[in-house]
């Protein structure tokens, strides 16, 4: 993505969301009243406060003292994300979800702060895989990925830039994490980093590294240097794993051998501990990461990308255990016409996977291609274009599947006891593009509310 121009995403008014899905019902008597909160206080003399200063203050506030978080619904709830709750109460404390449940089954403990959001829902913040905004550069985010056609230490890390206006707006947007990585001009562009977008340091964002080593098999890599050709890439990309996960091994069985940063990633990889996120799209290249990452050298890998015809090894990347995180643009730009039209209905990439029997699809915006902020409209469009989001599916696949897919589903992508406090309080469901984000906490702290500062955009 080295040299792609900026692409305007789906105007939210444009696009009519699609995803519904039914509630688990739990019914519940009234309950007590609940206090009218400094939240409230707050926003009624919103005008008066310095802008700045509004949504820190709330949070501190709300990081040192439990919160407990009333609204109508609660969805993405559980381990799996696959419950929803009516009328929930989110207790937090410590920057952790201490329980969420229907509020008659949950006891408030005293000096919790009471904030009720009325005819609202909560669920968790979003989960991006595919971010290259989080840097200062528009594009290529202050790294030179293109010195070698694979370049496995390089890191993205060493850009990231806190606060930076692109983050700012991806969390009134509601994305919560994302996966910062290089670009993809080249076979292995470097490592990428896992990192929460609303926090004001480098060590407070930070939730892996390396969050995954970068993979590109095909489209920009063909056009590096010498212009090489899908053979000798592939042999190339072979030999790099090769080598890297030689050297892991070695220094696991001899800790005293020198370390090699050229290496670094290879570690992890051969632990489980990250995984390989491949720019992946048609049927070749799809077929190459599944046959030689994969079940060749039994790395974790996912496909992040994808293309219609690609999603024929749906079934395949299934079963062993390669999620797909689709995006950017649900109609194909891969295939002429950029869409295929199946007896008058014209089908989505995500729709194929799924179709084909793909039970864990995700949604990226391999931002700045589409807007960071617009990563909810990418699971809007794919239900439009044919995806079945009627049982939480799309809702799922902007939080707890990126979430699972990274190996970081046991802190984000759910509403569950001991996860981070990462909530979004939105006026309907997130997927529709008319819903609008009001709140936002990361860690318990809000890093985002539309009632006491200025629009982001």
């Amino acid at each position: 993505m080295t040299s792609k121009a900026l692409f305007v995403g789906f105007a939210s008014a444009g696009i009519v969301g699609v995803c519904a899905f039914g509630a688990l019902s739990m019914s519940a008597p009234t309950a007590a009243p609940v206090t009218r909160s400094w939240w409230d206080a707050r926003a009624d003399s919103a005008q008066d406060a310095p802008t700045a200063s509004k949504a820190a203050a709330a949070g501190e506030r709300t990081a040192s003292r439990g919160l407990a978080l009333f609204a109508r619904k609660a969805a993405v709830v559980g381990p799996e994300g696959r419950d929803v709750i009516d009328d929930p109460v989110v207790l937090v404390k410590d920057g952790k979800i201490e329980a969420i449940g229907p509020r008659a089954t949950i006891a408030i403990p005293d000096g919790y702060e009471r904030v009720d959001r009325g005819d609202k829902w909560i669920t968790p913040g979003l989960v991006d895989l595919h971010c290259h905004i989080a840097g200062k550069s528009f594009l290529v985010n202050d790294i030179n990925d293109m010195v070698y056609l694979t370049n496995p230490e390089l890191r993205a890390s060493s850009a990231v830039e806190p606060g930076n206006p692109n983050l700012k707006r991806a969390v009134a947007g509601g994305v919560t994490s994302v996966l910062f990585i290089p670009g993809s001009g080249t076979n292995m562009g470097g490592q990428g980093i896992l990192l929460k977008t609303g926090l004001a340091r480098f060590e407070e964002m930070r939730i892996r590294d390396p969050g995954s080593l970068k993979l590109a098999q095909a489209g920009n890599p063909e056009r590096w240097a010498i212009n090489p050709g899908r053979s000798f890439m592939n042999w190339n990309t072979r030999s790099t794993f090769t080598r890297g996960l030689t050297h892991a091994k070695l220094r696991k069985l001899d800790p005293t051998l020198a370390r090699n940063i050229q290496w670094d990633a290879f570690g992890p990889l051969a632990d489980h501990t990250t995984q390989v996120s491949t720019h992946t799209q048609i049927f070749q290249v799809v077929l190459t990461t599944l046959t030689m990452v994969r079940q060749g050298f039994g790395l974790d890998v996912y496909i992040d990308h994808g293309e219609w015809f690609g999603s024929k090894l749906a079934a395949m990347a299934n079963e062993i255990g390669v999620n797909a995180i689709i995006g950017p643009r649900e109609i194909d730009r891969f295939t002429p016409g950029f869409s295929i039209d199946t007896d008058g209905q014209i089908q989505g990439i995500a729709a194929q996977y799924q179709k084909n029997g793909h039970q864990h699809i995700g949604f990226n915006t391999d931002s700045p291609v589409v807007p960071e902020e617009e990563l909810q409209v990418q699971a809007a469009t794919a239900c439009r274009y044919g995806f079945d989001g009627t049982r939480m599916d799309a809702l799922r696949g902007l939080t707890i599947v990126p979430a699972q897919t990274a190996g970081i589903a046991a802190r984000v992508g759910s509403l569950a006891p001991g996860k981070d406090a990462d909530l979004l309080v939105c006026d309907g469901d997130p997927v529709d593009p008319r819903t609008t984000v009001e709140s936002v906490f990361i860690e318990g702290r809000i890093v985002y509310d539309m009632r006491t500062e200025e629009r982001r955009w």
